[in-house]
């Protein structure tokens, strides 16, 4: 049988190298001591901000170095409790740092309400002084929540219910990634395998139906085993986003989440509504992988094995690394040449061990390298995808931090998904012409790239309706239970696959193995990021220099503008919801091409 490796047996080359953050664990306790006893300096700036111009930028200046050592701190621990999420020592560290945060937080809390409250002309004048250049977009943002901030007492109590109102969303990781077993599966060549996070997706395209039929149910018989108790954490983690929502002066944690980017609700509900009124394209390809599959149904575990079943992809995590570069090219050779040292030499932790964090993502801190936590399958292509998605966040991070201060150099999610999925979208574009006189190998790719456009553009389009659903839910004072998400969750499938495909019971377990939704009103962004990125990937293609250029500077803008002005810099406007109807259009084409193309075959 093959096992998860422990993470001892995971060789050092194959791991992320994180002494640019501390050398050891030492020296993390040491500045963690620091940071406890430099809290107590809040003290020495509180109530004199309106005293003159010195103390309102001392203090600003002071509660930006505890940050930035803060976030080191944190980024360490949190490294460090996903390398094993069962080891207690870095689990604890992981709880002293988020417990060091809620203390920051109380103890800083009085800046908001202290800015606010001092006339606005006042903090004007003082944003207007040439030492105060790098911090006008910082303070139009605290001027722009005012209606939303509350006195001092009120955000001091919210400061310290922090790890509190974590709580939904760390006690599903633990389950999630710690508790959860999956039990053994035999592959489709008869060899018995732990059933895991990690090869989950590699078993959904497994060419041997009953193989991946019984990855399917066995993997969600562990949700079904622990429903109750996850739906639970789910409900309270929406009644957490409701409770501060309230508190905040919102009229629904909707609009508390979209509020921080100035993102309108009316893109979230144009994106549902632009969807969901264009899904024929979508419908045609579940109809085209049906007959091409030769089924006489489809079901949810028939939707990611490839058409195209006699292709033997397997491609080292190196030889992984070199495909993204030569996709990359037209952004030109220092790109290219930075993100290709940081793959090889110490940015990414390549491969699953036990007690992983499963998934992927691109973290990291001012004063570190952007790090990536992988679960990288050589046999499964969407590992390939993943590896250049994350380098594309990774990428972005170097060329904020690299441009802006400390305070503004941190973006969005809103801005970030559309830097991972322009890699993907270059990746594609790649592979299609490397390969278009082999109509097997095109017919291949263009089935991947329909269904990362179908898994991104339109399962994340239903996952964002299911949190608005769930979360109106938790508004209107009706109860959330297993059976309301469960029934909300299988309409929403019948709703965007239509009679395509067969909804086993099951799958409406899905709205409970979900971490974003944690997240509240994340994943909306994967949708339009997606669609931003079509449309740039579009434009450096077809435009050259400029547009690459244009495109360089919107990574370099870091958190410097609101998202949706950083993304018209770089020539697209997704206040519009044209780059989304673009989006389908460029999936409905790649569904005819891939239907002739296979034609030919």
């Amino acid at each position: 049988m093959t096992a998860i490796p422990e993470r001892k047996d995971v060789k050092e080359s194959d791991k992320w190298d994180l002494k640019p953050l501390f050398a050891d664990d030492e020296n993390w306790e040491k500045l963690y001591k620091k940071i406890e006893n430099d809290i107590k300096g809040y003290e020495d700036y509180r109530g004199k901000m309106s005293l003159s111009l010195e103390a309102f930028r001392g203090t600003i200046e002071f509660d930006l170095e505890i940050s930035r050592d803060f976030e080191k701190l944190y980024t360490y621990a949190h490294l460090k409790s996903d390398e094993n999420k069962s080891e207690q020592f870095y689990l604890a560290m992981y709880q002293k740092a988020m417990n060091l945060y809620t203390r920051l937080s109380e103890s800083s809390s009085f800046m908001t309400p202290e800015i606010q409250s001092i006339e606005e002309g006042v903090v004007r004048k003082y944003m207007e002084d040439p030492s105060m250049k790098d911090y006008g977009f910082y303070l139009e943002k605290i001027l722009r929540y005012k209606p939303h901030t509350r006195s001092y007492e009120i955000e001091q109590i919210l400061a310290q219910s922090g790890e509190v109102g974590h709580a939904p969303s760390q006690i599903f990781s633990q389950l999630d990634n710690a508790d959860m077993k999956f039990g053994n599966i035999k592959d489709e060549s008869g060899k018995e395998v732990e059933l895991s996070h990690g090869n989950f997706s590699t078993f959904l395209i497994s060419p041997d139906r009953e193989t991946r039929k019984k990855a399917f149910f066995q993997y969600y018989e562990s949700y079904d085993n622990l429903k109750f108790t996850i739906a639970e954490t789910l409900s309270h983690s929406n009644k957490k986003d409701q409770f501060y929502a309230k508190v905040r002066n919102f009229k629904s944690s909707r609009e508390a989440s979209l509020f921080s980017d100035n993102v309108p609700v009316e893109v979230y509900d144009n994106l549902i509504d632009t969807v969901r009124e264009n899904n024929e394209p979508l419908f045609k390809y579940l109809q085209f992988r049906k007959e091409a599959l030769g089924l006489d149904e489809l079901h949810f575990y028939d939707t990611y094995v490839p058409i195209v079943s006699d292709i033997d992809f397997n491609m080292s995590y190196e030889e992984a690394v070199a495909t993204s570069i030569d996709a990359l090219a037209p952004l030109g050779t220092e790109y290219c040449g930075i993100m290709k040292k940081g793959l090889l030499e110490g940015w990414v932790d390549r491969y699953e061990n036990r007690g992983k964090r499963s998934g992927a993502y691109s973290s990291g801190c001012y004063d570190s390298p952007p790090y990536i936590l992988l679960n990288y399958e050589p046999k499964n292509i969407n590992s390939l995808y993943t590896l250049i998605h994350e380098a594309g966040h990774s990428m972005h991070s170097y060329y904020s931090k690299n441009s802006q201060p400390f305070i503004s150099a941190d973006y969005t999610i809103f801005v970030a998904e559309v830097a991972s999925t322009f890699n993907e979208t270059l990746l594609s574009m790649y592979l299609l012409e490397k390969y278009k006189d082999n109509n097997r190998m095109k017919a291949y790719i263009l089935n991947r790239e329909i269904d990362n456009i179908r898994a991104t553009l339109y399962r994340q389009t239903m996952f964002a309706e299911f949190e608005k659903r769930s979360h109106a839910i938790v508004e209107n004072n009706e109860p959330l239970t297993l059976d309301v998400m469960r029934a909300e969750y299988y309409r929403l499938l019948d709703a965007y696959f239509g009679d395509k495909l067969v909804i086993d019971d099951v799958l409406s377990l899905e709205a409970l193995r979900i971490p974003h939704f944690y997240s509240a009103f994340y994943v909306y962004k994967y949708a339009t990021g997606i669609s931003a990125a079509i449309a740039l990937a579009d434009r450096v293609t077809s435009e050259g220099d400029s547009a690459r250029d244009a495109y360089l500077n919107f990574l370099k803008l870091g958190g410097s503008m609101y998202p949706i002005d950083e993304l018209k810099t770089a020539g697209v406007d997704m206040g519009s919801p044209e780059p989304v109807k673009s989006a389908i259009a460029h999936f409905g084409h790649l569904v005819d091409q891939l239907l002739e193309v296979y034609g030919r075959l």
